[in-house]
């Protein structure tokens, strides 16, 4: 399994429909949403097998504008490794 940044853009037009279907998804109360500061983005860590399953978080109509980006944690090993 790996980690995923998930970042889910949508207009205030698109907000109810999008935090209703993410509700009946089961999965409001893991994202973050930026909404009341008008920042109409919601953001979640999310753990799958691939960006692909992922972005399934993110309802349909909108998953096209989202952003799924990896994660990975650095120990201090890796980092000297790196030099």
């Amino acid at each position: 399994m790996h980690w995923y940044l998930v970042e889910s853009p949508h207009t205030s037009e698109e907000c109810l429909q999008t935090l209703q279907q993410v509700l009946a998804a089961g999965y409001l109360t893991h994202f973050s949403w930026g909404c009341k500061a008008g920042d109409h983005t919601g953001y979640v860590i999310f753990e799958a097998e691939s960006k692909e399953e992922a972005l399934l978080a993110v309802p349909a109509f909108v998953r096209q504008k989202a952003k799924v980006v990896e994660l990975v944690r650095f120990d201090p090993e890796a980092v000297r490794a790196m030099h």
